[in-house]
């Protein structure tokens, strides 16, 4: 993502787009909570915060998708930026009543709304993490991953923000250092899609795991491993929402080597070859169909 800051603010910290390249559903606990097992990678775009000092504490937003946003912290579907402040300040203050003060927060909104690449987990954890250094603040991993658990099952991976595989609800992670770049097409036909409602939908609970081969090297390795993994909430999104499938249709047409929903969608993802064939493709699907958010980008990674 770009190193420039947000104008008129000291400090911007970047919050890219999580990807799931596979992402299995392999159980379901007591409490409701399903049990999975992710296939995880960012991207090189995203959301961005800015950070000031204030007077007093102010949320402001800007950016395509800002005006959909919440707006206040409340507990249903309240912004997680402003969830993630309070977490923080409420654990800084705990241990020094003065510490933790004012701040003039911004959310720049590239990505769309729940759409499966992770936007407000990201969010949350740029804000966590950036917080941290804008206060001048130290907590113990651990303590900062138990409390970005409680915004959200995603939080503590993109606290991570590198490859990785996640199990459990999202709290067991593995870093993956041989995983390569990739460029990628992401595309959203900007449809609303519940994850309740496609967990609720989804017919099975107990899907086969996950399984990475030993001593992959090269980019050919992950991508025939890749392709013999799911997204296990992708039929049921496609049921919800059958325009996922145009998407998917449109990746493949185009030349993807591997074409795949991410998390509960409806962003879709095709990975392609190289760079400019992906940027090509960006641009001739963002013509043929205006009313579809696409981009083209790169993911973190090894170079290849």
């Amino acid at each position: 993502m770009t190193e420039d800051g947000i104008a008129g603010f000291t400090l911007t910290r970047a919050a890219p787009a999580k990807i799931n390249l596979a992402l299995h559903v392999v159980g379901q606990r007591a409490d409701g909570h399903h049990l999975l097992e992710s296939l995880v990678t960012f991207a090189d775009r995203g959301d961005r915060i800015g950070f000031a000092l204030a007077d007093a504490d102010l949320f402001t937003v800007s950016g395509p998708f800002a005006a959909e946003l919440p707006m206040d912290a409340s507990a249903e579907g309240g912004n997680l930026v402003l969830k993630a402040r309070d977490l923080l300040r409420e654990e800084l203050r705990s241990r020094n009543p003065a510490a933790a003060g004012p701040v003039h927060l911004h959310l720049e909104k590239n990505l769309p709304l729940a759409s499966g690449i992770g936007g407000g987990s990201a969010d949350a954890a740029a804000t966590l993490l950036g917080l941290l250094e804008f206060w001048g603040a130290t907590i113990e991993p651990s303590r900062l991953d138990a409390m970005a658990l409680t915004l959200g099952a995603d939080v503590p991976m993109c606290l991570a923000g590198k490859p990785l595989v996640a199990k459990g609800i999202g709290e067991d992670i593995t870093p993956l250092a041989d995983l390569p770049s990739l460029p990628l097409v992401l595309v959203n036909p900007l449809v609303g899609v519940s994850t309740p409602v496609v967990f609720r939908t989804l017919a099975n609970k107990t899907n086969p795991p996950l399984v990475l081969p030993l001593d992959m090297k090269t980019m050919d390795d992950w991508l025939s491993a890749m392709a013999t993994m799911r997204n296990d909430l992708q039929p049921p999104a496609q049921q919800l929402q059958p325009v996922i499938s145009d998407v998917c249709q449109a990746l493949t047409e185009a030349g993807a080597i591997l074409v795949r929903m991410s998390g509960s969608g409806a962003t879709c993802f095709g990975i392609f070859d190289d760079g400019e064939r992906a940027a090509a493709t960006a641009r001739t699907l963002s013509a043929a169909q205006p009313g579809w958010y696409v981009l083209a980008c790169n993911t973190t990674g090894r170079d290849r």
